[in-house]
């Protein structure tokens, strides 16, 4: 990412888009966002132009209308929110981070098992 940020609510809303459905043009993106608040053709067109600035998304402008793609993964802009998350809010604790986020809502069992899961993988990695 050419700046050192995280995408704004707006722009990480289109870089699902682009997750989910792969490389779109404008219109595309545009009437992939039916759910969302109601936004302009042009008012997507200027956010993926910023986002093309920003290094979040590539244009294609081989053919008439540009395709943008995400430059960056998810799993990218998962990982730089709660870096800067832990940074911020947590002291870099993991585990502070991890017990608020168990008590901020109830778990099910089946979410239990699989952070369970996740957490001897973990462990079991780290020993190798």
């Amino acid at each position: 990412m050419a700046r050192k940020q995280n995408p704004t609510d707006a722009e990480l809303e289109l870089l699902k888009v682009l997750w989910e459905h792969g490389p779109c043009t404008v219109s595309q993106v545009h009437t992939s966002l039916k759910d969302s608040p109601p936004r302009g053709y042009t008012t997507i067109l200027k956010l993926l132009q910023i986002m093309a600035e920003k290094g979040f998304v590539k244009r294609d402008e081989k053919h008439r209308a540009h395709v943008y793609r995400a430059a960056v993964s998810n799993v990218q802009i998962h990982r730089k929110y709660i870096r800067d998350l832990l940074a911020r809010v947590f002291d870099n604790s993991t585990g502070k981070l991890v017990a608020q986020a168990l008590a901020a809502r109830p778990v099910s069992a089946k979410e239990l098992a699989k952070i369970r899961h996740m957490l001897d993988e973990m462990e079991a990695s780290q020993n190798d």
